[in-house]
């Protein structure tokens, strides 16, 4: 099949290897332009990016595809179908209409729940049982166009954003595959009842509240890991937790109970965290051994209490 492909990060890039793999004609890739990143600010091309030049295929960047220009490149590909995932650009209704098969998007939630931007964080932070993949015609509307394939797993008690991802990718990648070879496919339309929006995750939502219970900051951990991570303040300085478990305990919101070579067990607004790994303001991420030979922390300390 004849395909246009958009996409910008990583979890995109798995879908477009897999289309490439079952010998789609993959004829046009859209993805954001490239943005500066790292120490030296030098502009990075996408995962998405990088793949197609690899594979040799042609690269298209618009800054938008409002505009006459970007349809008209985008027509003159004829392609059959348009599969997009976490390409970043909202698609007009011009660019919507204009592959015979229209446009299918890979979401990573189990719509109607979790419509939106950060499907994976919001559905570790409500601690759903399970989440998964749904390839979905695409519409107007934000999320809201008909099913045609879903797939779903558990989600572990150890699970972060970033384990999630990459399970969540390979499943998209899977599924897309199978929806182009069957095409058409009939459409489910999602159902009126629990729709859930998934709202882009601010830097200001990673301020641990410990007057929390140690399961919600449990799942608030896993849910930041790998970005934007986790943040509590000690002595004004920030510290990054990127692993810890709930455990027995009680004290005072934010006081450490107890410090071994292994963990900080800090009280909660119910129960206790074991604190296992940690990270200083541009520093490392450590296991606790070794964060506290250049921190030393103890029983009685107690962590900032948010304003």
């Amino acid at each position: 099949m004849r395909i246009v492909f958009a996409g910008t990060p990583e979890f995109a890039a798995q879908a477009l290897r897999a289309i490439i793999v079952a010998g789609h004609d993959v004829a046009l890739v859209l993805t954001q332009p490239d943005r500066p990143a790292g120490r030296g600010m030098a502009l990075q091309p996408s995962p998405v990016k990088k793949l197609a030049l690899e594979e040799g295929l042609e690269v298209f960047q618009p800054v938008t595809l409002k505009d006459g220009e970007a349809q008209t490149r985008i027509a003159a590909v004829g392609a059959e179908a348009m599969v997009v995932a976490a390409y970043g650009l909202i698609l007009p209704r011009a660019v919507l209409d204009l592959p015979r098969f229209g446009c299918l998007n890979i979401h990573a939630s189990l719509l109607p729940r979790w419509r939106g931007a950060a499907p994976i964080q919001r559905a570790l932070l409500a601690g759903d049982a399970e989440t998964g993949v749904c390839i979905m015609q695409m519409e107007a509307g934000l999320d809201t166009g008909p099913v045609l394939l879903r797939g779903a797993f558990p989600i572990a008690g150890d699970d972060t954003s970033a384990t999630l991802h990459d399970r969540l990718a390979a499943l998209g990648a899977q599924l897309v595959v199978a929806a182009l070879e069957r095409l058409p496919l009939p459409a489910e339309p999602q159902p009126a009842d629990g729709v859930t929006y998934a709202q882009k995750i601010g830097k200001a939502e990673a301020q641990i509240d410990w007057s929390l219970s140690a399961a919600e900051l449990d799942r608030h951990i896993r849910a930041f890991n790998p970005f934007p991570g986790a943040q509590a303040q000690f002595g004004g300085q920030t510290v990054k937790l990127w692993r810890a478990v709930p455990v027995d305990g009680s004290g005072e919101k934010g006081q450490i109970l107890a410090v071994d070579r292994n963990s900080i067990v800090v009280a909660c607004g119910s129960e206790a965290l074991a604190v296992s790994e940690l990270q200083k303001a541009g520093g490392k991420r450590l296991p606790v051994r070794d964060f506290l030979a250049g921190h030393p922390l103890k029983a009685g300390d107690r962590f900032d209490l948010p304003a």
